[in-house]
């Protein structure tokens, strides 16, 4: 029963995370910028590292760590935002630049911390199979009121997302627009991130919306696919790791990575038959 009580929790908030990941990871595969969303991922490091850090040193217990993510995550999504649209020929190197000073802070505090700092090692790689009722409680809150806002501007991003200067013509405000998807994206690393980990995160995130993307030509129909698709992955991850006792994170990302590579290799000898 209690394996059993595990299994349920971790599918459920699996398939609660795939809502989710499908949405924005197809947002983030047709905009090409999954750069973007794996520096924001690997950013947060630092804001976990400092608050696990303050918390230890200040006896602060209820300063998780999971808060630093969101705060460092949503600094990072304002700073490439405010980069790509001001400095767009050294966009590239300045996020890697975020990237990197994201994880070496998070490492420093890491290393300083007094005591044992398992509890970051579970964000960094996910603990899927210790997630509780509030988390999917929390997990379903946030799938509803991101589905409200894609709901309200999924016309604007889709037209941002494929030419922002067609946007511009059109008179939407592409910088606000663009600043609100790095949110919705920065929102959805830290959530990912209780499933599969800040470090794989990307593969849960990117990897079942471009399988999707493979099959469909509308966004629409790329984004309820990816959901499928991603909740699909995280069940044969979690039954991976159960059969094998490998760790549920990895077990998901390995099934993405696989599974998308095949699709890849299927279309492309489709594609050359077709020809």
């Amino acid at each position: 029963m209690l394996i059993s009580y595990f299994l349920f929790m971790a599918l459920g908030i699996a398939t609660a995370a795939s809502i989710v990941s499908g949405i924005i990871g197809s947002y983030v595969v047709v905009k090409r910028i999954v750069f973007i969303s794996g520096s924001i991922a690997h950013s947060v490091l630092g804001g976990m590292g400092l608050f696990l850090y303050i918390g230890r040193v200040y006896h602060i217990p209820w300063l998780y760590p999971i808060y630093g993510a969101l705060v460092f995550a949503l600094i990072s999504s304002f700073l490439i935002g405010y980069i790509h649209i001001n400095y767009r020929q050294r966009e590239d190197t300045v996020i890697a630049s975020l990237w990197a000073f994201g994880m070496a802070l998070g490492v420093i505090f890491v290393s300083i911390t007094p005591g044992y700092t398992i509890e970051l090692m579970q964000f960094l790689f996910g603990n899927l199979l210790w997630t509780s009722s509030s988390d999917l409680y929390l997990l379903l809150g946030l799938d509803v009121l991101i589905i409200l806002i894609i709901a309200l501007f999924h016309k604007r991003f889709q037209a941002i997302c494929f030419d922002e200067e067609q946007a511009y013509l059109q008179g939407l405000h592409v910088k606000r627009l663009y600043m609100w998807m790095l949110t919705l994206i920065a929102i959805t690393v830290v959530i990912l991130i209780k499933i599969i980990g800040a470090i794989l995160v990307v593969a849960m995130l990117c990897l079942p919306a471009a399988t999707a993307g493979l099959f469909c030509s509308r966004l629409s129909k790329m984004i309820v696919l990816a959901i499928i698709l991603s909740a699909l992955f995280s069940c044969i991850g979690i039954t991976l790791s159960y059969t094998f006792n490998w760790p549920p994170g990895a077990s998901i990302a390995l099934t993405s990575t696989v599974i998308y590579f095949l699709s890849l290799a299927k279309n492309r000898r489709h594609g050359s038959t077709h020809r």
